[in-house]
């Protein structure tokens, strides 16, 4: 080899390694994953424990829940210092008094902007195989990315958000005590608001005590009756998609399906799982939501299109919009009588659960720049 040609290479060589320092430098976040996507938390284990009528809450090997992290994930929760003007939080489109979703049909974001789906419960959320509405995160922690960087909602990035906390005295305080010394990265933030969500469960609901706690005096008669018109095949057949366990019950089975909403003559407002998986069949397809708490969460389905229970119903009544990938299990079932339709309200009513008491807004100290 020649002169020339070794000094090419070396050249070269240098070139792409100022690239690579570069491009770290002005993305914090997207170092690979040896240097900061293996980051474990300190502090003190903590065993989240389900309420009744729940199974035991998934844990990621990677980010065991911690009392300090769950602290610092719910502060986060409800800090807007997540969004680029420091307007919107999480809980501005998850709210406690809403069951943890939004009481609106689209959340308002940054600047007012409106999304273009219902804001989903963060309740339960941690039994979820996938997070949103299409399924496109596969965990809470990567959750915790997406509604960062969108435009419409948070509208910052990711990058920006760290530099915030890096400023922030009492953050950087907390961020040692939960994750240990050093620069603060966005890893420990999704992971710390994960934890704090992997604590927001609900159940110990009427229908919880009857079914789990085996207190018949739980449930009154009507919801008992709905309970059947729900899990009955040759009535409701709701638990073919919402299961009911014998132990306890997600009242989700974590999979898609399309319902005939926000479909008119076969044109999809919204194409749900396709724009995931681009495959024709998914089009219009949806993640099936828990019903846990339902009676808190309107207006319903993926569009918001629902504005309270007893519509909801009628949908289901009605058998949905006919379109090519309509689910194999919705039909019509105009057959039920008013009675059992008015004890399957009963039922739904009869999920609403506990709310844990620690998952409110927390007081902190104003921050120390």
């Amino acid at each position: 080899m020649n002169t020339r040609k070794i000094l090419s290479i070396l050249f070269l060589a240098v070139a792409v390694l100022s690239a690579l320092a570069l491009y770290r430098e002005n993305n914090p976040t997207a170092a690979p994953a040896a240097e900061g996507r293996h980051v474990m938390p300190i502090g003190t284990p903590v065993q989240i424990k389900a309420p009744l009528g729940l199974p035991p809450v998934p844990i990621p090997a990677d980010n065991p829940p911690t009392s300090e992290t769950i602290a610092l994930g719910r502060r986060l929760y409800y800090d807007p210092i997540l969004s680029s003007d420091k307007t919107i939080s999480c809980a501005s489109c998850h709210g406690a008094a809403n069951g943890f979703a939004d009481n609106k049909p689209f959340s308002e974001g940054v600047g007012k902007k409106l999304g273009g789906r219902n804001s989903p419960p963060v309740a339960n959320a941690a039994y979820f195989d996938v997070q949103f509405w299409d399924g496109r995160a596969p965990s809470l922690e990567k959750q915790a990315e997406g509604p960062v960087a969108n435009p419409v909602e948070m509208a910052a990035t990711l990058p920006q958000v760290v530099e915030r906390l890096n400023a922030d005295a009492s953050y950087r305080d907390q961020f040692a005590k939960a994750w240990g010394p050093g620069p603060i990265t966005y890893e420990m933030v999704e992971k710390s608001i994960a934890s704090f969500e992997r604590t927001v469960l609900v159940a110990d609901s009427p229908f919880d005590r009857w079914k789990y706690g085996h207190d018949e005096k739980a449930l009154s008669p009507a919801a008992k009756r709905g309970f059947i018109v729900f899990t009955s095949k040759n009535k409701g057949n709701c638990a073919t998609c919402h299961l009911v366990g014998e132990h306890d019950a997600l009242f989700t089975d974590n999979k898609f399906h399309n319902l005939g909403v926000g479909v008119d003559f076969g044109k999809f407002a919204d194409d749900g799982l396709f724009a995931v998986t681009h495959k024709e069949s998914d089009r219009g397809l949806f993640k099936t939501p828990s019903l846990r708490n339902i009676a808190m969460t309107a207006p319903y389905m993926h569009d918001g299109s629902v504005k309270d229970l007893k519509l909801a119903v009628d949908l289901y009544l009605g058998g949905g919009n006919s379109n090519v990938n309509l689910d194999k299990e919705i039909h019509a079932l105009d057959f039920l009588t008013g009675q059992e339709r008015a004890d399957l309200l009963e039922f739904l009513n009869s999920l609403t659960g506990q709310i844990p008491p620690d998952v409110g807004p927390p007081e902190v100290k104003t921050a120390q720049k």
